[in-house]
């Protein structure tokens, strides 16, 4: 079995985050990054469905060279191989086609993806990615196993849970509960050194979005509390002052 897995670099949710240059670009200066959190349960998973068949898991990233020390963490997991596409990943149109570009021949029987990137909260990279290879895609699932070449998947819906079956080759994308992040060790750590990064220059695509500005959230009010009794003084509080009804 041969897997793709697609990974983003993501800032530490710990991180603080403020912008620069008119609030036009993300400020990066001491900001520590970390693999997203949905592409580490989808390169576990990766790995534990590869590993008992004798298959081989190659982790793709489109970013810069800041991204590599991320990536050789996804090495020292357990990936065998890592492709880094060259470029700024600017919106997720760009990042699937790129990583389509480089894939379509590569003969993948599985490609994974996060579910979303914990930044941007975008979701859309596996069913555009899916789009482009002109392969069938299941978002957001729970569980998957492989056997003869079909996949059994799981995904949570409103109200329950849906299985469905897949004939390989397949495009997916991890939710939580799809199994426990591993955590390298040090031969992974040391193995990840030697085991090959390749770095391609991106195709002739280019984004199709742009961010004119950001801004942080809200600063949270303090809260009122109103007497049960003094109902009307909340419905008045929240349609004229609020203006939510």
């Amino acid at each position: 079995m041969k897997i793709l897995v697609c990974m983003s670099v993501v800032p530490d949710t710990t991180t603080k985050i403020t912008f620069t240059d008119g609030d036009t670009r993300f400020n990066t200066q001491g900001v520590q990054y970390i693999i997203n959190p949905y592409d580490e349960l989808a390169l576990t998973r990766a790995l534990e469905l590869a590993e008992p068949v004798n298959g081989s898991v190659t982790v793709i990233h489109v970013g810069l060279a800041d991204s590599e020390p991320s990536i050789r963490k996804a090495l020292s997991i357990g990936a065998g191989e890592a492709v880094r596409i060259n470029a700024e990943p600017t919106d997720a149109q760009f990042v699937a086609s790129e990583i389509a570009h480089w894939a379509k021949d590569k003969g993948f029987d599985l490609i994974m993806t996060g579910r979303e990137s914990i930044d941007y909260n975008g979701g859309a990279v596996c069913g555009l990615l899916a789009a482009m290879l002109d392969l069938p895609s299941v978002n957001v699932i729970t569980k998957i196993d492989v056997q003869g070449g079909v996949a059994h998947l799981e995904r949570d819906i409103d109200g329950g849970r849906e299985t469905s079956q897949c004939p390989l080759p397949l495009v997916v994308s991890a939710q939580k509960d799809l199994c426990e992040p591993r955590i390298p060790n040090m031969r992974g750590i040391m193995a990840a050194r030697t085991k090959p990064l390749a770095v391609v220059e991106p195709s002739a695509g280019s984004a199709l979005t742009q961010y004119r500005s950001y801004e942080l959230p809200p600063a949270k009010q303090g809260v009122r509390l109103i007497e049960p009794e003094r109902a009307a003084d909340l419905i008045n509080i929240l349609r004229n002052e609020a203006k939510v009804i």
